[in-house]
């Protein structure tokens, strides 16, 4: 029995609820959420960032995207729990549709209002009016039935210089306002942890792999406020605020203030993003629309892009010495998954600017590289031998830059399907670097490209081509994305976004290649306007033992041997004589 799931249901039959609804985010539709707010692993035992689950009294569902199907059966066998299986994200009408057939006219569907946007929450409300059902938006099971349920992270902010950040507090907040009054308002709330980072030039620690602090942040012409726990600021922090004329109040002090907003106020919401409580409580006018701060955030400065740079090249300095070691001592039977990623950050942690890893590696062994989302325990890591694929996606975050690289390996023995697959994977990946495409492109365009070397092999894989990254902040970030479902944000110069096509075999082994591109300025013609392409940013070789030359066209090869090229030019001045000697092997050409 789930005990958990029971606590819940006793407290469902208590309050009058027929179903709840349990995301797995926080009050700021993070992707990524501190321990305090993973209730939804709490009753289910699932631990993926996407996922989203649905209990009646008598039935429990998870929906979760193809990421983490595998995982999902895993973490959620005899957890009460029910796999439901969608395309991207948990789907709100999928959902209904299920709980149509499960719950009656009348019966009480709950949710926890401050973890839902309000965009969901008017979903929620329509759903609920066509099917006869009542919505219960302050029903907070976590509050109730969780015991020793952990604290509220209290990690000290600091600041993000400018020197890394490129650009300061005052500008920010200027360009933000002049979109704000644009879109007809004159004040906003701002409640993404990350463009609350961005747009302050604060971090903190608050979020695993996210240099984030839990925060809300008010803005208008007149008044700037900051909503973080007090024991968070120290002297030089709150001087540094007072600097750009920004209060700060407590974190709980939010639904307060906003409720004592003039009703003559108008303010901007991201129905997307603000959650239905916080809007709630607003008896002003609103504006909603899109945050401007993601879309001024998605553009990096010079400096930003300049810090990439760098923190590629020690990044990828790192990466040879932990292949170099993990070639060394794999065949010897002494190493396992979980010995890859403390040796991962055992070698990036040698640098200076370092800041912890930017998500938990992903070190698949085998048919442990098939689960996409995969992470090693101690009862799961298998033990490295010989031969077999290693698939090993990882990332750190450097002051001046975030990083995310995959790469697949043979230990030995590689057989010529693990090179044909890796080979149609590489092609793709490939074909996706040297793209060059008109200004206004979105990717949904390009994502065909990555996938058409194995779509002519009948096969494909279900997660995103690309996702948009931060600069010393969330590994994943918008609005622009690669992938097959529609996302109108054009890519424009100045974007970061991830290449990582993959192949995943249920019970042999995953296939990934990762790169991180820059979206640059191309050639610009009088006929056919203006054109962009990509500046590949991550420096580390491929596997050249896991590819069938024959396979590639001689565009491709030269492409390959190019990139090598400038990966062992880049990395060099960072190694030693060992290292440059292992380096040079793995780029020499094909």
């Amino acid at each position: 029995m789930n005990t958990n799931l029971e606590l819940l249901r006793e407290l469902m039959r208590t309050k009058g609820v027929d179903a709840v609804i349990i995301p797995g985010t926080d009050p700021h539709q993070s992707e990524y959420v501190s321990d305090h707010w993973k209730f939804r692993d709490w009753v289910s035992g699932f631990t993926g960032s996407n996922g989203t689950a649905v209990v009646t009294l008598n039935k429990a569902s998870l929906w979760t995207d193809s990421r983490y199907f595998l995982q999902a059966e895993i973490e959620l066998e005899g957890s009460g729990f029910e796999l439901q299986k969608v395309e991207y994200r948990g789907d709100l009408a999928m959902i209904m549709t299920w709980l149509s057939r499960e719950i009656h006219e009348d019966d009480t569907l709950a949710i926890d209002g401050s973890l839902f946007s309000l965009m969901e929450a008017n979903r929620l409300e329509q759903l609920c009016g066509e099917n006869g059902f009542l919505l219960a938006t302050d029903f907070y099971p976590a509050e109730q039935i969780w015991e020793n349920r952990p604290a509220r992270p209290m990690s000290p902010a600091f600041i993000h210089p400018v020197e890394y950040a490129g650009e300061d507090v005052e500008s920010k907040l200027g360009r933000t306002m002049q979109k704000v009054e644009e879109s007809g308002a004159d004040s906003i709330l701002i409640t993404a942890l990350d463009e609350i980072a961005w747009l302050l030039n604060l971090r903190g620690s608050d979020v695993d792999f996210t240099p984030v602090v839990i925060a809300y942040f008010y803005m208008s012409n007149k008044d700037r406020v900051l909503f973080i726990d007090s024991n968070k600021v120290d002297s030089e922090v709150e001087s540094y605020l007072s600097k750009y004329r920004v209060r700060v109040k407590d974190y709980d002090e939010i639904e307060k203030f906003l409720d004592k907003r003039n009703v003559n106020d108008i303010i901007m919401l991201d129905p997307n993003k603000v959650s239905d409580t916080l809007g709630q409580a607003l008896e002003c006018d609103k504006v909603y629309g899109a945050s401007p701060v993601e879309a001024l955030k998605a553009i990096k400065n010079e400096v930003q892009i300049e810090g990439y740079r760098h923190a590629m090249e020690r990044d990828g300095a790192a990466l040879v010495r932990l292949f170099m070691w993990i070639e060394q001592n794999a065949a010897s039977g002494t190493i396992n998954e979980i010995d890859v990623w403390e040796r991962g950050k055992l070698e990036r942690g040698k640098n200076d600017l370092y800041r912890g890893d930017s998500f938990e590696m992903i070190a698949g062994y085998r048919e442990h590289g098939a689960i996409v989302h995969y992470t090693a325990s101690a009862e799961s890591a298998s033990t490295l031998q010989g031969e077999g694929l290693l698939l090993v996606d990882s990332g750190a975050q450097y002051l001046d830059g975030t990083t995310d690289i995959t790469r697949t390996i043979t230990l030995g023995n590689p057989t010529e399907q693990e090179k044909h697959d890796f080979t149609l994977v590489l092609k793709g990946h490939l074909a996706l670097s040297r793209a060059k495409f008109p200004v206004g492109t979105t990717g949904v365009q390009l994502d065909v490209l990555a996938r058409m070397p194995l779509w002519q092999e009948t096969m494909t894989y279900g997660h995103g081509t690309g996702h948009g990254m931060g600069h010393f902040l969330g590994c994943h970030e918008g609005p622009h994305s690669i992938r097959t479902s529609l996302n109108p944000v054009a890519l424009e110069p100045g974007m970061v976004t991830s290449n990582e096509p993959g192949l995943y075999k249920t019970g042999e082994y995953g296939i990934r290649t990762e790169n991180i591109l820059l979206v640059v300025e191309g050639k610009k013609t009088e006929d056919f306007g203006d054109f962009l392409e990509f500046e590949t940013l991550t420096l580390f070789p491929y596997d050249t033992r896991l590819i069938d030359v024959a396979m590639l066209t001689q565009e491709e090869i030269k492409q390959v041997n190019d990139y090598h090229s400038v990966v062992l030019e880049r990395l060099t001045p960072y190694l030693n004589d060992e290292e440059q000697a292992w380096l040079k092997n793995k780029c020499s050409s094909i």
